[in-house]
């Protein structure tokens, strides 16, 4: 547990969902009342319509601030992460969103969680991320970071595409199917899951690799080490084949190319409150029967 206040505090909100702004007014009266300096978003500060607040660009808040709000759902948390994770400033999730894995403070929760949290009383959990460099006829085709994982997937519904797998420079299999799914144990509990993967618990250095309906009853989704080298080479290939960041950022690809994958040299830093805990979350928010009979 950690027991540093946080003297600067920046601000984010995800535009386009009327609710944030109440959680965003909250947070803001909470930050006053206990006197915490606090600076918002440019685009952040558009939501909240008021001419006295200090605003600064989303880059810049990494470099002046100690702990960075988020309100919003996960996917708010992705970007933050892909655009701050290097500065190593801790990132605080307020949900306004789906199932909340990272987002993890309920509306409801502000004034005593988020005063604990803002106070000193909260812990960190490291998330590591993904990068992906995109190889095309030896030149660079993008890159980008990832949270959750990283998609290769043919680009057109009902389609499939050939493709190769490496792992540290060793041929793994040659496969047709609709894509591939490489995920870091934040990513297991999204696409991943969906796609048949496991759960892996977020404190895990480990990266598995999901086959999105295989032409094959054999191939299965394989875990490997957090250090791995990934190599995907495509082959003859769909009309559109592409490569996804965290369902965000997303790149063409063509027959040929090679999509590079590896562990990001920074990680996320995520604010829990205390007690805090990922089979919790994975009760409440997965479904999960508490006790035999659906009992609690």
């Amino acid at each position: 547990m950690n027991t540093k206040s946080f003297n600067r505090v920046g601000l984010i909100g995800r535009r386009g969902n009327p609710r944030v702004l109440d959680s965003l007014h909250s947070v803001r009266n909470l930050l006053e009342e206990i006197g915490v300096e606090y600076v918002v978003e440019t685009d952040t500060a558009l939501l909240l319509e008021s001419d006295d607040l200090t605003t600064e660009k989303r880059a810049d808040l990494g470099r002046d601030c100690d702990l960075i709000v988020v309100v919003g759902g996960d996917g708010s948390i992705l970007g933050v992460a892909r655009d701050l994770a290097h500065t190593g400033v801790p990132v605080l999730g307020i949900n306004r969103g789906g199932l909340g894995f990272l987002a993890d403070v309920s509306p409801d929760q502000i004034e005593r969680q988020g005063r604990e949290v803002l106070l000193g009383q909260y812990r960190v959990e490291k998330h590591f991320l993904l990068d992906m460099n995109v190889r095309s006829k030896g030149k660079d085709g993008g890159s980008s970071a990832a949270l959750n994982d990283l998609v290769v997937h043919a680009g057109t519904m009902s389609r499939m595409m050939d493709f190769s797998l490496f792992v540290d420079d060793e041929f793994v299999y040659e496969q047709r199917s609709d894509g591939l799914i490489i995920a870091t144990p934040t990513g297991s509990t999204a696409y991943s899951l969906s796609a048949g993967g496991p759960i892996m618990h977020p404190g895990l250095d480990a990266i598995v690799v999901v086959p999105m309906f295989p032409h094959t009853l054999t191939s299965r989704p394989l875990v490997i080490r957090g250090e791995s080298r990934i190599r995907v080479e495509l082959g003859d290939t769909a009309d559109t084949p592409m490569v996804s960041a965290d369902s965000q950022v997303d790149f063409v690809l063509r027959a040929g190319d090679h999509v590079e994958i590896q562990k990001h040299p920074h990680a996320l830093n995520l604010a829990y409150p205390v007690g805090h805990s990922f089979f919790d979350a994975c009760r409440s928010k997965l479904d999960w029967a508490s006790r035999l009979g659906g009992g609690l």
